[in-house]
């Protein structure tokens, strides 16, 4: 097990802190524990962790200035504040100073284990969702400026903006762009995907709910739009969106307020609203998934981010600024990517655009083997007919059945055509991730199977997630 499921947890109450870590121990999670904020501070400085659990009221120094020194030591250390300060500028508070999530006191474990899963895969993903800078990113490529000029017009302004194009390209760097180019820029941006999480959650995660408003809401919550107030909230992936979800959304456009979950009351919110999607939201509409009334509401101002095989001129400053990220993350590594790789990555088309060249440029870090990242690209396009994706081996888990490996030369019939089917069945898979991002979701859709089915495949193949398997390539 890795730091990355250890889980600290602060709470100077040691009738609340001893059956909380002993749930944490009995969900799989290494556990360390903290009576206080000075307490849990050295514990940080000499040993890191996945995540942490940090209630917000002990005694000096209180959760929100132990907050306050986590987020400086480490902007992307999910911390997942608990109180039962139930105050919503409490809440606010702790969220302008870095907390991932907030759970109100009392909660239900599975809640808890919800929400700690969440931001444990966030981290995975991009770093609790800490987006780099948006200035840091280089967006040089010709392809680009008219996104650059749009954003200029639009940033201090309070439209609805409509961000479209392909998984990966960087639309959530563009949302952070328009939001630090604003007169919000000091207020909070506030990020949600909506194919995270069912409707009935992301409603509650949006919208926030009142004490007793569904089994397990033991106090009152504010949504991500209260949070939000008099900032920007992000909303990625909008297209995913139940219907009735895009009513709600609908008249929060429309009225400037809301009902939470179980509430009788209206609450008033200030928030630009800035969307991004990948999929066709005119065909949508014509397929009654999405609401035509929702998208003439958002499609105030739409900006396509071109995709990374129409900008090629970005990806050795991408390469560069991703190589000195990920040197500095794991404290060495690859020094500079050497120019047959550069070559091939201008030869490749990128379907999983910015996202893909991160994941492999991370890898390549690491690993310090350019050969192993050559295989995943295929061979060059001027080689005849395309080749094989090569790269199951590079994703595999240690100790995965190791499918190629060499069977007994009196193999029967059926063992020969089970371990074919198995090799063709976690080269398919891979290949419907990259293409998708590595989103898990999409790619059961391409792979027209259901969700659990391609998680179970997934387990059953060894297959591991780039974005996750850091310390499993270190090894």
């Amino acid at each position: 097990m890795d730091n990355d499921c250890t889980v600290l947890v602060i709470e100077d109450d040691d009738e609340a802190r001893a059956p909380l870590c002993e749930f944490l121990g009995a969900a799989g999670y290494r556990v360390r524990a903290a009576r206080g904020g000075n307490e849990a501070l050295a514990d940080l400085g000499s040993a890191p962790a996945g995540a942490v659990l940090l209630d917000l009221v002990m005694p000096e120094p209180d959760g929100f200035e132990v907050l306050r020194r986590v987020r400086e030591r480490d902007p992307a250390l999910p911390v997942i504040v608990l109180s039962a300060l139930s105050q919503t500028e409490d809440v606010v508070r702790a969220m302008k100073l870095g907390a991932t999530d907030y759970l109100p006191k009392p909660f239900d474990p599975a809640e808890l284990e919800l929400v700690l899963r969440r931001a444990l895969d966030g981290r995975a993903r991009t770093r609790s969702e800490t987006a780099p800078d948006p200035g840091t990113l280089p967006l040089l490529s010709g392809a680009m400026d008219r996104v650059r000029e749009l954003v200029e017009r639009i940033a201090d302004t309070d439209v609805p903006v409509l961000l479209v194009g392909e998984s990966g390209v960087g639309k959530d760097v563009i949302a952070r762009r328009i939001h630090a180019e604003s007169r919000r820029a000091a207020r909070p941006f506030v990020k949600i995907n909506c194919a995270a999480l069912p409707g009935e959650l992301l409603e509650s995660e949006l919208f926030g709910h009142e004490k007793g408003a569904f089994t397990g809401a033991h106090a009152e919550k504010p949504g991500k739009f209260e949070l939000a107030h008099q900032g920007t909230i992000f909303l990625d992936e909008i297209g995913e969106m139940d219907p009735r979800l895009q009513a709600k959304l609908l008249q929060v456009l429309q009225d400037e307020e809301f009902y939470r979950v179980g509430g009788k009351r209206p609450v008033r919110v200030d928030a630009r609203v800035v969307v991004a999607t990948n999929r066709n939201l005119e065909l949508a509409i014509r397929q009654g998934s999405f609401r035509e009334d929702l998208f003439y509401r958002l499609n105030v101002v739409t900006v396509r981010v071109p995709p990374l095989r129409e900008r090629k001129e970005e990806i050795g400053p991408l390469v560069r600024h991703f190589v000195r990220k990920y040197r500095e993350r794991y404290q060495g590594g690859l020094e500079e990517v050497p120019p047959e790789v550069m070559e091939r990555f201008h030869a490749y088309d990128w379907p999983g655009n910015v996202r893909e060249l991160e994941n492999l440029v991370r890898r390549l870090v690491v690993l310090r083997d350019p050969a192993m990242v050559l295989g995943e690209l295929g061979a060059p396009r001027a080689a005849a007919g395309p080749a094989p994706v090569n790269v199951a081996a590079n994703h595999v888990r240690p100790g995965a059945p190791a499918l190629h490996a060499a069977l007994p030369e009196d193999a029967p019939l059926k063992d020969v055509a089970r371990r074919a089917a198995r090799i063709a069945e976690r080269e398919a898979i891979l290949r419907a991730l990259m293409r998708t991002g590595w989103n898990k979701r999409k790619a059961a859709k391409r792979l027209q199977v259901s969700y659990k089915a391609l998680l179970y495949k997934i387990k059953d193949c060894g297959i591991v997630d780039p974005r996750d398997a850091a310390t499993v390539d270190e090894a």
